[in-house]
């Protein structure tokens, strides 16, 4: 089982990169990330690192809340990521901005649950040459973050000595941009890790300057998360309380002056 238990009775192969369902709990055959398909976001295109970076399952859940999750166009998923580094850099994912999703007319939100290990999420307001604010989020086993709608992120595994897992809510309907983040040979910043694993962020040219703010998880009262309860479980246990990812407008006050 993973450090942090995420509601439901799930198990992690790691020289596998595959996920093992427990009883009663669905889920797909991962789908897996190779280092070719995110080199081009790296500082180094030519690096070398793990062959297959990250693994994911989409679409995971208790049997019992399958035609709920449908109904609510709300999805679950999982990711798995490699130990080791890409050259200079974590292992990480190579960013993107969550597509506008046809059953809400608009880009949507991400909630990420760390599992297992240590994770940044990186996340900035635009993948424009402005790229706006620029947050670098540290979260470790059990914690939270929120991504907003419309906000370019990746995923870091922050200790290259062990695998990174986490869990995360999105819409049923969700699709990723990349072109915009391409263009810009990446995001606005890269991770670099140092002695000790200590991890620097350097700025991707591309990009006008703007300035990049390191902080640890928060919690997240304004959309009534319990912390340190699964999301899963809170889930369960009010099936409407993430409307927000699969609805945002509801909570466009939130989103017009959010900071993670």
């Amino acid at each position: 089982m993973v450090e942090f238990y995420p509601g439901f009775k799930i198990a992690v192969d790691k020289d596998n990169m595959t996920f093992i369902y427990g009883e009663d709990v669905f889920g797909p055959e991962v789908e897996k990330r190779y280092l070719d398909d995110i080199s081009k976001s790296l500082k180094d295109f030519y690096t070398e690192g793990p062959k297959i970076p990250y693994a994911i399952a989409m679409d995971i859940g208790k049997e019992k809340d399958k035609a709920d999750l449908n109904k609510r166009f709300l999805l679950y998923g999982a990711v798995i990521y490699a130990k080791g580094r890409l050259g200079a850099e974590p292992v990480r994912s190579q960013g993107h901005i969550h597509a506008i999703s046809p059953s809400c007319g608009t880009s949507t939100p991400e909630v990420y649950e760390i599992w297992e290990g240590e994770a940044i999420i990186y996340m900035q307001e635009t993948a424009q040459t402005d790229p706006g604010k620029c947050f670098a989020v540290y979260a470790k086993a059990g914690e939270v973050v929120i991504v907003p709608p419309s906000w370019a992120h990746c995923t870091v595994n922050a200790n290259p000595d062990k695998n990174m897992v986490f869990g995360a809510w999105c819409v049923r309907d969700f699709g990723f941009e990349y072109a915009d983040i391409r263009a810009h040979g990446g995001l606005a910043y890269f991770p670099i890790l140092g002695e000790k694993y200590n991890i620097s962020w350097i700025k991707n040219d591309a990009y006008d300057t703007s300035r990049l703010v390191e902080k640890n998880v928060r919690e997240y009262p304004e959309f009534n998360l319990q912390k340190g309860v699964p999301i899963y479980t809170q889930y369960e246990q009010k099936n409407e309380l993430f409307t927000f990812v699969t609805q945002p407008a509801t909570a466009q006050n939130i989103w017009s002056n959010y900071e993670p």
